[in-house]
């Protein structure tokens, strides 16, 4: 006598099912990956097709305004997890491996194969060549006039490999022209990496213990605590054999089996969304402290890159203004999320009333400071000058828009999504006048460990 086997169609129905429930639980998931999240999470509708124009964000009308210039500054690609990232997440996969107890879902961990190798270490992804090719060829249909054969852009990158490769897979994604060989790529760090070349951020930001403190008040919380027992329980260990950097690449590693391979991690199932809102703050507190408003020495380190945007903008106001061609149309630079975030602090974008601190992860549940919508992968701050015509835009003839991740802003003087030049350099008086990188990342005299006057 045969077995009873269920029909064909119900085992391909039972299946696609399983698919849709992991997915919905990967999706409810991924809005909270923070830094690690990809790029359509913020443009969803590039799932769908990943060359098509933004749903929403005006430009300035072509019939009245040309762009003359644009400067992009993309952080790189999707990439694989670092090294550190990889060696702790297969500590975590040998205890699990070694659970003497038997326990379905530290099992099914257990059996998961880790791939990842050390020597991936934070390189680019084919993915996040793909994301560089499609934004490179959606910025060119959104501005034809700029970016085409014709206009020659310039290329500069932050050293690090998975930067330069970002840069190289752009190119492939715009239209060919007869120069690109010729099309030299500039390595600068001073601008792309600038917190590596501040010794005031240096000494009393990355290599001071307490600046994070508000990160590690959290990780000893009540919050994190609860996520720490809860995960414990269900992967059969002791609490004592878990801690807070041990749950976050666990979470991490769903986010980057999501962003490399679109498929849901095993991984993802030990998490539910009130986890994943506790553990996306706990990466917004960091780079809260590290990187944004935290301390101003963050922020301050960045003006050394606003100045040059400004002074290149400048040039290309000058040169209008003589009926001379634009020497650098195009700008395009790649960078870090670590670039980004300090640049916008600097800018005034994404504040929020009260600090994100250890003990207000519920009032700040509707926070503008959500890494995951600023800076997730191939992250991207554009800005656009404009030269208008005077009879049909009185008062000015320089405009300037600035777009995020290819949506028109609202600039914080005015709440508009377009500024006269003049007025946007004169919001910013301050910073371009009076910052000046050397002076802001000396080191004061005394108290180099202390975060007082940060």
């Amino acid at each position: 006598m045969q077995p009873c086997r269920p029909p064909a169609l119900l085992l391909l129905l039972l299946a696609a099912l399983a698919r849709g429930q992991e997915a919905a639980a990967s999706g409810s998931l991924s809005a909270y990956f923070g830094t690690k999240s990809r790029y359509a999470e913020v443009n969803p509708h590039l799932l769908r097709d990943p060359l098509a124009p933004p749903a929403s964000g005006q430009l300035l009308p072509a019939a009245a305004c040309a762009p003359l210039q644009l400067r992009a500054l993309a952080r790189h690609g999707t990439r694989f997890p670092t090294r550190k990232q990889i060696l702790r997440l297969g500590q975590l996969h040998r205890r699990l491996r070694a659970a003497p107890a038997p326990c379905p879902a530290a099992q099914r961990l257990a059996a998961w194969d880790l791939w990842y190798r050390p020597d991936m270490d934070g390189r680019l992804a084919e993915q996040g060549r793909r994301d560089m090719e499609h934004l490179a060829r959606r910025l060119a249909a959104r501005f034809p006039a700029l970016i085409s054969p014709r206009r020659r852009a310039a290329f500069l990158s932050s050293s690090k490999h998975r930067c330069v490769e970002s840069s190289a897979a752009f190119r492939q994604g715009l239209p060919p022209a007869p120069d690109m060989e010729n099309q030299v790529l500039e390595i600068n760090d001073k601008l792309m990496r600038f917190f590596d070349h501040c010794e005031k951020f240096i000494t009393c930001i990355e290599e001071n213990r307490t600046a994070l403190h508000q990160v590690d008040a959290f990780k000893n919380g009540s919050k994190m605590q609860n996520v720490l027992e809860k995960i414990a329980n269900t992967l059969c260990l002791p609490v004592n054999e878990l801690n807070a950097d041990l749950i976050q690449v666990a979470f991490f590693t769903c986010s980057f089996e999501l962003a490399l391979k679109n498929v849901t991690s095993p991984w993802c199932s030990i998490f539910d969304e009130e986890d994943a809102k506790v553990l996306e703050y706990l990466n917004d507190l960091k780079q809260y402290w590290k990187r944004g408003y935290g301390y101003d020495i963050n922020s301050r380190s960045s003006c050394i890159l606003f100045q040059d945007i400004f002074q290149k903008l400048d040039k290309a106001v000058s040169e209008s203004k003589s009926s001379m061609p634009i020497s650098s149309p195009v700008i395009l630079q790649f960078g870090h999320a670590e670039t980004l975030l300090p640049l916008l602090a600097l800018m005034g974008f994404f504040k929020d009333d009260q600090p994100l601190t250890a003990n207000n992860f519920d009032k700040q549940m509707n926070r503008k400071f959500r890494t995951g919508r600023i800076v997730p992968y191939a992250s991207n701050l554009v800005f656009v000058l404009y030269h208008c015509d005077q009879a049909k835009t009185p008062k000015e003839e320089y405009q300037v828009q600035i777009l995020l991740n290819e949506k028109v802003m609202q600039l914080p003087h005015s709440g508009e999504t377009v500024s006269f030049y003049a007025d946007l350099k004169n919001h910013y008086k301050d910073i371009l006048q009076n910052c000046h990188f050397n002076e802001v990342c000396k080191l004061p005299k005394t108290n180099t460990n202390t975060t007082d006057e940060l």
